[in-house]
């Protein structure tokens, strides 16, 4: 079990600029409410990486976003587009309807499906529903240990001899910012300890 006490002293001075908002708290205490449930182990760099993941693709807000760009920029996403097809994308509106939500951005109608069939919960008739904390947090835990985002698991970058931060972003994003979220991993995993 995670001292949360210590830890939300700790970020608050170290990541936080000295003050924590309440949605902060709220993200936080999802993510290491269900680290502490038991179900992905007990390496905390793991949890320090999902939380500095966090950290950066939410902008540091904890809390899930969703992907903004005007109804042209989602044509990309459209079925019959390369990456429309690779997001499994297949009605016409598939891009903005299945655009990026969450921590980490789930996106396409593959992958918004395959998480709803992991997590119980109707995504494709909702796709909003990754926006909620409960869901986006379990998105989080198990794209990034199972491989969900880009087949990279965070069991190949942390073991009993390896905690590498810089090449784990290549998890969500290949090397985007790797060296920046690696500091702030650091950080976030000096307070956990």
């Amino acid at each position: 079990m995670i001292d949360k006490g210590k830890f939300f002293q700790d970020v608050r001075a170290s990541l936080f600029g000295g003050a924590l908002n309440q949605q902060q708290v709220a993200g936080i205490d999802a993510i290491i409410d269900e680290w502490d449930s038991g179900k992905w182990g007990d390496d905390a760099r793991k949890l320090a990486y999902m939380l500095a993941t966090t950290y950066h693709e939410c902008a540091r807000t904890m809390q899930p976003i969703t992907e903004l760009g005007a109804a042209a920029y989602f044509s990309k996403y459209e079925p019959g587009t390369a990456i429309g097809k690779n997001l499994g994308n297949t009605q016409k509106g598939d891009g903005a309807k299945y655009k990026g939500r969450g921590f980490v951005q789930l996106t396409g109608r593959a992958n918004y499906k395959k998480a709803g069939d992991k997590l119980g919960a109707d995504l494709l008739g909702h796709p909003e529903k990754a926006l909620e904390l409960p869901i986006a947090t379990a998105i989080m835990f198990a794209g990034m240990s199972e491989g969900w985002f880009t087949g990279k698991k965070l069991s190949q970058y942390f073991n009993d001899t390896t905690a590498d931060y810089v090449n784990a972003r290549r998890i969500i994003n290949g090397t985007d910012c790797c060296n920046r979220i690696a500091k702030y991993a650091e950080k976030f995993h000096e307070a956990l300890t």
